[in-house]
């Protein structure tokens, strides 16, 4: 086998991880079909040219759309019908999508498509996954999705690029979608019968953007109770409360596994102070971290699950089973279950964030630092320090709380009321995006201001393992002597906490982190 199918994430409906969606979305992996999906994927394109011919009555294939499904569509008229419904479904509007996750959304379309229930051409599928591999991204607006109907408008952005339309960016240059292929030297496709809406009836929209959020989440929750540690050593605070006695009379899986976590980064610290040394206990914020960056990895654990069966699944409507020559109209574009998933995520994280803000807090604050200098700051009085930084980490958890608000309660009927119910998956999937943005920039605050205060209560006091990420953030930010701007320190640790670098430097020293 060459170095480059090595290298080159298999697709065939059934195997695809978040974090085989992440190589590819951020780290361009190659992507390759295996032969045993191509085979489904032909069988059942040739049901389809079967039930065209034959004259049957089949969703989408024969019938129009929504409404219009009672409305019968002559075998001739089979490929305008797919022509039409994506120039008219390709009006979604907003910011366009990040490369990123655009990668993302192919990928797991095309994951989909190779379950071979959706009657796509293999040549339609290979376009698809061939863009992925010649970084031909489709230009896709972020908003206009209902989530139910599956992602209809944004994906019909991606599908009209495949028919030389729309627009792409190539290689990070904006342009019509046609220029795009024919510089990757890639071949637009016409759409044959079922295979407009078997591209666009789906949830990878929701489902990319959160399956990208959901492994950010991962990488925070993790550096999260680094973080935390350093910030215990900073207020000289008691490792006690992590003790496993504790954890395993209340056994939460999550909650023993961050305890560990705590344990292993404070091990060798001289920083830490034992019960009754200079308090009996500490604040919630440090003494009840196992149990509430616990219920976050809960949290996650359940995002997960759901994630990992949605990228695996045959999505869109009608549904074609070859090997009992059924065609069933369903509903497995209701993205009801990642809605859920996604509003879940968010509160998850918020309050991960919310914590941590109440541990910068009680390093700036003089009341609450236990001698440490006013605000961090070198110079009280004429040097505010630290102050200010409080003041954004608060105002982040703030927002955090108002988009947390579940976007899956909400529905709103379209299509005349024959889709009279929707999950709004991908509003909830959006929301979950900026939270974790937050998140990592009040993680990002909480590091930078821990930081200040080892340096006034001796660096050479903490942990090896806390020690790494001191060092990294050094690197990155020099110590804040006198005042001044720390707007672009703050952007770029948030940035470092979520590429998950200072991560894997921490565990070369500590182990692998639960």
């Amino acid at each position: 086998m060459s170095t480059e199918a090595l290298a080159s994430v298999v697709i065939d409906g059934e195997q695809l991880t978040p974090e085989l969606v992440a190589e590819v979305a951020f780290n361009n992996r190659p992507v390759v079909l295996s032969m045993e999906a191509f085979k489904r994927v032909l069988e059942c394109r040739n049901m389809v040219e079967e039930l065209v011919t034959s004259g049957r009555a089949v969703y989408g294939v024969t019938t129009g759309f929504g409404k219009f499904s009672d409305v019968r569509i002559s075998p001739e008229d089979a490929a305008q019908l797919q022509v039409n419904l994506i120039r008219s479904h390709a009006c979604a509007v907003g910011t366009p999508l990040p490369e990123s996750t655009v990668r993302a959304l192919m990928l797991l379309r095309a994951n989909a498509l190779a379950k071979g229930h959706s009657g796509i051409r293999p040549v339609t599928l290979q376009l698809l996954i061939d863009c992925i591999n010649h970084d031909v991204l489709p230009v896709v607006p972020e908003q206009g999705s209902l989530g139910a109907s599956g992602d209809l408008a944004p994906l019909s952005h991606l599908a009209l690029v495949l028919m030389g339309e729309g627009e792409a960016f190539y290689k990070g240059q904006r342009m019509p979608g046609a220029e795009a292929l024919a510089i990757a030297g890639l071949t637009q496709i016409a759409l044959q019968a079922k295979e407009g809406l078997a591209l666009i009836n789906g949830t990878q929209i929701m489902t990319s953007i959160g399956t990208l959020a959901f492994v950010k989440s991962e990488r925070l929750a993790k550096i999260a109770d680094v973080i935390a540690s350093l910030t215990v050593e900073s207020l000289r605070g008691i490792p006690d409360a992590f003790a496993d006695e504790v954890q395993r009379i209340r056994p939460y899986p999550e909650q023993i596994g961050v305890a560990g976590n705590l344990r292993t980064l404070l091990e060798g610290s001289k920083l830490t102070t034992r019960q009754g040394e200079i308090r009996v206990q500490d604040a919630y914020s440090l003494r009840c971290l196992p149990q509430v960056h616990g219920a976050t990895r809960q949290v996650l654990s359940y995002v997960q699950d759901k994630i990992t069966i949605e990228i695996n699944s045959a999505t869109d409507n009608p549904l074609l089973f070859v090997d009992k020559g059924l065609v069933i109209s369903g509903g497995n574009f209701h993205g009801q279950p990642i809605a859920f998933a996604m509003d879940f995520l968010k509160i998850g994280m918020s309050e991960l964030a919310n914590i941590s803000e109440r541990r910068t807090e009680r390093l700036v604050n003089p009341a609450l630092s236990g001698g440490l200098p006013a605000f961090l700051s070198h110079n009280p009085g004429i040097s505010s320090g630290m102050m200010i930084t409080q003041y954004v980490s608060a105002s982040l958890v703030s927002e955090n709380k108002v988009l947390a608000h579940p976007a899956s309660v909400d529905s709103i009927p379209s299509s005349g009321n024959q889709e009279d119910h929707v999950s709004m998956g991908t509003t909830g999937a959006r929301h979950a995006v900026i939270v974790v943005d937050n998140v990592s920039k009040v993680l990002a605050i909480e590091l930078i201001c821990a930081a200040e205060a080892a340096d006034f209560v001796g660096v050479e006091g903490l942990a090896p393992a806390t020690r790494v990420l001191y060092d990294k953030l050094r690197m990155l930010v020099p110590p804040v002597l006198e005042d001044r701007s720390t707007s672009r320190n703050i952007e770029d640790v948030a940035n470092a906490l979520l590429e998950g670098e200072w991560l894997k430097a921490v565990e070369a020293v500590s182990g692998s982190l639960f």
